[in-house]
């Protein structure tokens, strides 16, 4: 229930950016698979995120996730990224945020994020989570929705 109201506190401060600054609003479902200590793993969730202008060709914003593996292990992410505009239709970026669940862990990473439409994207992201003594990474996609 703890991890539910961090969950939808962050969701609603994502929302509400909309009005403190011009851009972009998104929500998104995605899969990942992740690897590291010798394991892998499937994981699936959604995130939400708002992008703000900073200017022709760059944009920073806040993004809220959760994903799951389906067997336990739920993660909750508050972070945000920062990027270039590729173009008309791609963002490249860097993304950082901490998960504020058991384990409590920072990670980065990387993406691309390109528009098929005025509201559809999709997105191929990589990230890197530091944890105490082993690493893990993550890489996935995602599609979604503009507003």
């Amino acid at each position: 229930m703890k991890k539910l109201l961090i969950l939808a506190s962050a969701a609603a401060a994502v929302i509400a950016t909309p009005a403190m600054a011009a851009g972009e609003g998104r929500v998104e479902g995605r899969g990942a698979i992740g690897w590291g200590g010798g394991s892998e793993d499937f994981f699936a969730g959604v995130a939400a995120g708002y992008d703000i202008d900073l200017g022709e060709t760059a944009f920073v914003g806040p993004e809220v996730s959760y994903d799951t593996n389906f067997d336990g292990a739920d993660l909750v992410n508050l972070g945000g990224r920062l990027g270039a505009k590729v173009g008309e239709k791609g963002k490249l970026y860097i993304a950082a945020g901490y998960e504020v669940n058991d384990i409590e862990e920072i990670n980065a990473g990387v993406g691309y994020q390109h528009s098929f439409n005025d509201k559809v994207f999709g997105k191929v992201e990589y990230r890197r989570y530091f944890l105490n003594g082993t690493d893990l990474n993550a890489a996935g996609v995602g599609i979604g929705v503009k507003f």
